[in-house]
């Protein structure tokens, strides 16, 4: 019985090894056609709207605010950004909140092969494929693949469908104004809106455009 579990056990570490590297392969060319979260909200009995856009068709607007909202050395690191990590211990130490230190690597790592929660087994697998997609993908796809997966409300997923649901427009015709307002929910996209953005979305974008203007040339990996 030890055996057969060994066994076993060895077979399940290769399959969560082998079958996300295969698939992000894959995803290097072709669209993703489902990811684990919009499973898991078919079976709670949500919709699932989703249109599928290259990167040349998504507005770098929605880009850059990505970026300022969520990993401001995205286009510089290589997975991890551990000076961010070290402020969210340091806040934590001093009596703060534990933040999330997650950069859009890992966030599309998360994205595009686990479920959501914080357990540990979560977590480590997805500090073990960050670098996965780090080493077989350009930054430029991997932020395509994370605008067209992202949650950005209930039942919307990707740049596009969120366009149209909010803003009645293309992935490609987002204006800064409508950008800024798709990343400011994103941390919370099931509670905040960005078609009905409340004083704390509308004073969040706001902070998101001006962090837009002072990162220069760190945004080097995106077409503008």
């Amino acid at each position: 019985m030890t055996a057969l579990f060994k066994r076993l056990l060895g077979w399940l570490s290769v399959l969560l090894i082998l079958v996300p590297l295969l698939l992000t392969l894959l995803y290097r060319y072709v669209p993703v056609p489902l990811t684990p979260l919009m499973v898991i909200r078919l079976f709670e009995g949500e919709s699932l709207h989703k249109d599928w856009q290259p990167a040349s068709r998504i507005s770098p607007q929605l880009k850059m605010a990505v970026i300022a909202a969520e990993d401001n050395k995205f286009c510089r690191h290589r997975g991890f950004d551990w000076d961010a990590f070290g402020d969210v211990l340091s806040e934590a130490a001093d009596g703060g909140r534990l933040r999330g230190g997650s950069t859009i690597t890992m966030q599309t790592a998360k994205n595009l092969y686990l479920w959501p929660g914080r357990s540990y087994t979560r977590k480590a697998l997805e500090a073990a494929y960050t670098p996965m997609l780090e080493w077989l993908l350009p930054k430029e796809r991997i932020l395509a693949l994370y605008l067209n997966i992202a949650e950005f409300g209930p039942g919307i997923y990707g740049a596009e469908a969120a366009a149209q649901a909010y803003f009645n427009t293309s992935a490609a015709q987002l204006s800064r104004h409508q950008a800024t307002l798709l990343a400011a929910v994103l941390p919370n996209p099931r509670h905040y809106s960005a078609g009905r953005p409340s004083a704390y979305v509308q004073q969040r974008a706001a902070g998101i455009s001006r962090r837009i203007n002072g990162l220069g040339g760190w945004l080097g990996c995106v077409e503008k």
